[in-house]
């Protein structure tokens, strides 16, 4: 390689990297302006986060959380306005990631891309639904139901849970559920670039479902039902991942079948 190839080679690694200094930026910029409005209103969101346990508890309980230091609800509020910054700005995160890479794209790798960040955030919001409305709730009465009232010869144990631990349970749910979500976009992706098939995949069932109870079992408290909760979606979610790439294999000899044409 001569010296003007290498000349040549560096201009458009300094664009790239220019351009990729500037896409950092608007998505820095997008999650701080949201970090703000989410921290704003932190009180309110963490108060909508509370809706599970209100639920679980019943409207005859008056729902009491603590906390034990000065500074915690403070960075509890921190935590939540990042959680919610990420959660808005995602869309900002999400176009600026496309037009970074759909330059380096064919047209029709940019219309196969594109549905992928559109899936992303929705299927993530499936997941996040399903922690809301069904498992929370769930956990909350396991988790109550431990509970002593208290009398002759019993202890009064009753739950009176830290901001921080349960803002801390019901986003660890919130981001496995959501990451486990992903499967049927991962395993599609990887399907399109030649790495994985739908015979393969019905291969390794089997290992799915260990795989499958123990990101369970590490992702999510040491209850069975919240347990149980992500590792049933996660299998329904494989098998509907071997669908779409069945689709995708079907869609790809279609194609080429056209082109031999």
């Amino acid at each position: 390689m001569t010296q003007d190839d290498i000349d040549a080679s560096k201009a458009p690694l300094i664009d790239h990297l220019i351009e990729l200094r500037g896409r950092l930026i608007k998505s820095l910029i997008a999650i701080a302006i949201a970090f703000v409005v989410c921290f704003y209103f932190a009180s309110d969101i963490f108060n909508i986060l509370v809706v599970p346990y209100e639920r679980a508890a019943g409207e005859t309980r008056s729902i009491e959380l603590i906390y034990t230091a000065p500074q915690e609800y403070f960075f509890t509020q921190l935590k939540l306005a990042l959680f919610g910054a990420l959660f808005l700005a995602f869309p900002v995160l999400a176009s600026q990631i496309y037009m970074f890479v759909a330059p380096g794209l064919y047209k029709n790798e940019r219309g196969a891309f594109l549905p992928f960040l559109v899936a992303t955030p929705i299927l993530f919001l499936i997941g996040a639904c399903l922690v809301y409305f069904v498992v929370m709730p769930l956990a909350m009465n396991f988790f109550l139901a431990m509970e002593q009232e208290g009398g002759a010869g019993q202890a009064s144990i009753q739950l009176l849970p830290r901001v921080s631990e349960y803002l801390g349970l019901i986003m660890v749910l919130i981001f496995a559920f959501g990451i486990v979500f992903q499967l049927p976009v991962v395993l599609t992706l990887l399907a399109r670039a030649g790495m994985t098939n739908a015979a393969d995949l019905k291969r390794k069932r089997k290992y799915a479902v260990v795989i499958a109870f123990i990101m369970a079992a590490v992702l999510t408290p040491p209850d069975p039902i919240s347990q149980i909760s992500l590792a049933v979606p996660a299998l329904l979610l494989y098998e509907i991942s071997i669908i779409a790439v069945r689709y995708v294999e079907r869609s790809k000899a279609a194609a080429e079948t056209d082109e031999a044409s």
